[in-house]
């Protein structure tokens, strides 16, 4: 990377490189006297960014390359304050400043020193959704701590509901810190001279494998997946049949979840046709078929099977946030064929895939944990209801789970939908 673009876009000087050393060696210096005084997860968060910010200069043997030192003393703040106040991490602010921090100096690494090749508008959404997915990967560390540690991180002596109400509030400070690390990057992104006309200059690195294709996923998981399209179809008919089939129970009984449910799960079900009719944008019958299976096992998880199996939950999660990572490796990769201001290598994908998943997990987290409070407060069924931390955290767990799942079906069913937005975005 020592070439004109790494020299144009790093501020390679003695000067960034001295700050940027001095607040590395005070993060050492908090992180050890988090651990002496028993702070134990600010002392592996700083930990964490540390190994963060010592990653470029380690990568290039180049104690020069360090991030800017602005943006370190963004993270050093935090550290810096919940040294000195000993506040509680849980409910101490400085901790979302401190994730949105780290968020923002691991992008600007992202940027400088690989060769990912983002425009402005892209840079600021992968700040918001770091900062997200970082939040979320935190909360579930602790969790498993506490699961196999037995500690007491998350709980902290409260009941299963207080703590997982502690957490929504957690993931909401989280998301507008996140919002504010995009705005203070897309402010970087310019101040630095990264422009669309420059990413237009830089040379394209190569997008493709030399036969033009994505590494094939394994021949076992092709011959599992390769059904004839003919059973494919009448599967996904037959789920539909089933979901309308529900929804005229609930009408019968009255029954608003179930209702609200089945009629949801089944314009979802259509959403393929419409895309074909209106978007000219056809979807092979093994994706309509992950479709609906996600929509139809999640309401046959809400007309009772969520109470009667305990894995029912984490199944339809697994299967729903595949059905989120697929469609994000789907607009990235479109997005980059389509134009050479965004390059994201097959190495870096998955991690992106990762990303995407886990801050889309901590919203529906926050948007589930909504509808139900609001329920209860005007005394109605929820649509989708909270069944304290351990839900909350496992589904997010299997969110990652979903994510892995996208990623190995990626190179088998996404590639040709990928090319095909792509040439709907060339129209």
């Amino acid at each position: 990377m020592a070439d004109g673009r790494f020299g144009e876009r790093f501020d390679k000087t003695r000067r960034n490189a001295v700050l940027a050393w001095l607040i590395t060696i005070a993060l050492v210096a908090l992180a050890i006297t988090h651990g002496l005084s028993d702070a134990y997860r600010w002392f592996a968060f700083t930990a964490f960014a540390v190994a963060i910010v010592l990653l470029p200069a380690a990568a290039f043997r180049n104690p020069l390359v360090m991030p800017p030192w602005k943006l370190l003393g963004l993270v050093l703040l935090p550290v810096i304050d919940a040294a000195v106040s000993g506040a509680s991490f849980l409910t101490s602010i400085a901790v979302y400043v401190a994730v949105a921090a780290v968020a923002l100096v691991a992008c600007v690494e992202i940027d400088r020193f690989t060769a990912v090749r983002m425009n402005h508008a892209f840079a600021v959404v992968l700040v918001v959704l770091t900062t997200l997915a970082v939040a979320g990967a935190w909360h579930v560390t602790q969790w498993l701590a506490d699961v196999t540690l037995e500690t007491d991180y998350i709980l902290d002596g409260r009941s299963q509901d207080a703590a997982n109400r502690t957490l929504m509030h957690n993931f909401a400070y989280a998301a507008v810190a996140g919002l504010l690390a995009g705005a203070v990057f897309g402010r970087y992104f310019q101040s630095y001279g990264v422009s669309d006309n420059e990413a237009r200059r830089s040379p394209t690195p190569q997008k493709t494998s030399p036969d033009g294709e994505p590494a094939p996923v394994p021949s076992l998981i092709r011959d599992l997946l390769d059904v004839p399209d003919g059973t494919v179809r009448r599967l996904s008919r037959l789920m539909q049949v089933a979901l309308a089939v529900l929804l005229l129970y609930g009408i019968a009984g009255r029954d608003l979840t179930t209702v609200s449910n089945a009629a949801i799960a089944l314009a979802i079900t259509f959403l393929p046709a419409v895309l074909e009719r209106d978007a000219k944008l056809p979807l092979e019958p093994g994706l309509v078929f992950w479709l609906t299976a996600a929509v139809f096992l999640h309401v046959l998880g809400s007309a009772g099977l969520y109470a009667r199996i305990g894995p029912w939950d984490s199944m339809t999660h697994t299967i729903s946030a595949s059905i989120v990572a697929a469609a994000g490796y789907a607009v990235v990769r479109a997005i980059d064929l389509h134009t050479d201001e965004i390059y994201v290598p097959p190495a870096m994908l998955f991690a992106f895939i990762l990303v995407f998943v886990l801050a889309f997990g901590v919203v529906w987290e926050l948007m589930e944990f909504g509808i139900d409070r609001s329920a209860q407060r005007f005394g109605l069924d929820a649509v989708l209801a909270q069944h304290g931390l351990n839900d909350t955290i496992v589904d997010l767990v299997y969110d990652v789970v979903g994510a892995v799942v996208a990623a190995i079906w990626g190179s088998f069913y996404l590639t040709a939908l990928s090319r095909r937005i792509a040439g709907r975005l060339e129209e």
